[in-house]
């Protein structure tokens, strides 16, 4: 469902707490108004989630962006070889 067509006011969620719940968790978020303006979104515990998940990731693309520009970058090349010779030396370590 369209976030555009999830808007309730705060009296039918007050009013219909249950049903909302379930429209929220099977439909995705909604906007919740208060004298005829927007206050609130309400959305499922997994939708919340996903939302910091995705700016979590956000925050590391950009990270790494800012990294990139400072010239703090290592070509993924060279990662890769670090990353195998530390197999190579966990391996003679372990047998």
């Amino acid at each position: 469902m369209r976030l555009s067509q999830s808007v309730k006011p705060i009296s039918y969620v007050k009013a219909n707490t249950g049903k909302v719940l379930e429209q929220v968790n099977a439909s995705g978020p909604m906007i919740i108004t208060q004298n005829g303006e927007a206050a609130a979104v309400l959305m499922s515990v997994c939708d919340y989630d996903r939302l910091q998940e995705s700016l979590a990731l956000l925050k590391i693309l950009s990270l790494g962006n800012k990294s990139i520009e400072a010239g703090k970058d290592v070509p993924a090349e060279m990662t890769f070889a670090r990353l195998r010779q530390k197999v190579r030396e966990e391996r003679k370590l372990h047998g």
